[in-house]
């Protein structure tokens, strides 16, 4: 009997000793993560676009499964991260019912930059609201510059034009 108390005893010992162990091997990621995913309307978007800024915001309209839009992506993030001047927005033409198409792809290619999932597909009732020039055809981007006015481009840039498109935007 006096054996069984002393493996009881023994017992929780290791138990709590296992316990503390685990615990304290368990971090907890203190880095601060920015909103870099969400999921939008349209009429969210607008009061994106409405929105007042000192900077100039440059709104890239993309796809995971559009090749020219992601082989374009990097350069925006290098430009906008060179530029304190810019800001930068991805907004995602996928599918708004598998968002983890966008969310895997994000993290994937460590985007940095906020990224919008636009989930309204009858892309006739707004596209015209962006660009009377946009056909619908991705990659485009939209940028809006501090006063308001706004300069669309249809197509894939390269760093060098981008950079030199936004230079004649500014």
């Amino acid at each position: 009997m006096d054996f069984k108390i002393k493996f009881r005893s023994l017992f929780k010992v290791i138990i709590t000793f296992s316990l503390i162990l685990g615990l304290s091997s368990f971090t907890i990621d203190e880095k601060p993560h920015l909103k870099t995913f969400e999921i939008i309307t349209f009429e969210e978007f607008e009061q994106m676009m409405n929105q007042k800024s000192d900077k100039l915001r440059v709104f890239n309209f993309w796809a995971t499964w559009c090749a020219p839009c992601v082989k374009e992506m990097p350069y925006f993030e290098k430009v906008a991260a060179d530029d304190a001047e810019i800001e930068l927005i991805f907004i995602s033409m996928d599918d708004g019912r598998k968002p983890e198409r966008v969310t895997n792809f994000i993290e994937k290619r460590n985007v940095k930059a906020p990224v919008y999932l636009l989930n309204d597909v009858d892309y006739n009732k707004w596209i015209d609201k962006i660009s009377e020039d946009w056909s619908g055809a991705i990659p485009a981007t939209l940028f809006i510059k501090s006063d308001g006015s706004k300069v669309f481009h249809e197509g894939e840039v390269n760093e060098s034009e981008l950079k030199a498109l936004i230079a004649g935007i500014k």
